[in-house]
């Protein structure tokens, strides 16, 4: 029998989250502020501000789940926007009973000197990593008091179709297929895991749909990590293009210029993510949900066809 699902945001998450319960036969409805038509066959969208919890509680009434696919892009805004959409996905989740499924990062780990999985504690200094950990911990508070149901899935950056300028790859990957030389942040040299958004949704689906994995945090499988040099060079390699010419962009010059660029200060804040290897462990998800990631030659076809 056919479920109705509520997604909240249509970025390249929802709308692969959306894809991936439509083919199944299910119900979805995707909320924006805008309610622009996704494109995809069979899903409903509706036009609302998600941090209203009284117009959310209706839309959400009977549904099996409820995902928090959205993705506030200015980093300057966050702490803004964030606190009131968590605050009404969360009454909502309570009020319907709706399994409320997050779409998580790595930010609440901050600096790490090994591979992070889901028993590294939440320990970020900088306040987007604080303010992520937080909002993890109040689900996990009212999943554990049994007002709710909740699951959240991280990830480390977005490959894949539909990043745009959300993704380190991909930000630069147009003036690349185009021969340009490049601009990439910290060292290029370092291994990174990166993991394509249709496993985001795939695990955060199989997350949703599974009672035992509720209570906890799950890492996204996602393949081998690669350098950012590594990533863009096979990317290219997909799209039947050669490599090109990478500078890098040192912190200390990523900090110089957030003197005068607020959005470029909060990504230096989050500079120690491209000096030093920055890894997931991912073999508990793997074997519980019994997902694999999208082979990575994949990953980067999708990836290269999803800004030509």
């Amino acid at each position: 029998m056919s479920q109705h699902h509520v997604v909240v945001g249509a970025g390249p998450v929802g709308r692969h989250v959306a894809t991936l319960l439509a083919e199944r036969g299910d119900q979805v409805t995707v909320v924006t502020r805008s309610g622009r038509d996704t494109g995809i066959a069979g899903v409903t969208h509706v036009a609302l501000d998600a941090t209203d919890a009284e117009a959310l509680t209706r839309i959400t009434t009977g549904a099996a789940a409820l995902y928090n696919c959205a993705n506030p892009g200015d980093y300057t805004q966050w702490e803004r926007t964030w606190p009131p959409l968590a605050s009404s996905l969360l009454t909502t989740a309570e009020r319907t009973g709706a399994v409320y499924a997050i779409t998580g990062n790595l930010y609440p780990y901050g600096p790490t000197s090994a591979p992070m999985h889901e028993g590294t504690p939440d320990a970020a200094t900088d306040h987007k990593g604080v303010l992520r950990a937080r909002m993890w911990r109040d689900a996990l508070e009212a999943h554990r008091a049994g007002r709710l149901r909740t699951v959240e899935v991280r990830a480390s950056d977005y490959v894949g179709p539909g990043i745009g300028q959300n993704g380190h790859v991909t930000r630069v990957l147009p003036d690349a297929l185009r021969g340009k030389a490049v601009w990439m942040i910290g060292r290029t040299d370092q291994p990174h895991t990166f993991t394509d958004v249709l496993d985001v949704a795939r695990t955060l689906v199989a997350a949703a749909d599974d009672p035992t994995a509720h209570g906890r945090t799950w890492m996204v499988p996602s393949n081998a990590p690669v350098s950012q040099v590594r990533a863009l060079t096979d990317v290219l390699a997909a799209a039947g293009k050669p490599p090109v010419t990478v500078h890098r962009l040192p912190a200390p010059a990523l900090r110089a210029i957030g003197l005068v660029s607020p959005m470029m200060r909060e990504i230096a804040e989050m500079g120690y993510q491209w000096t030093a290897p920055y890894v997931l462990d991912d073999r508990a998800a793997r074997q519980h949900f019994g997902i694999d990631p999208t082979p990575w030659a994949e990953v980067c076809r999708r990836t290269a066809t999803g800004v030509a």
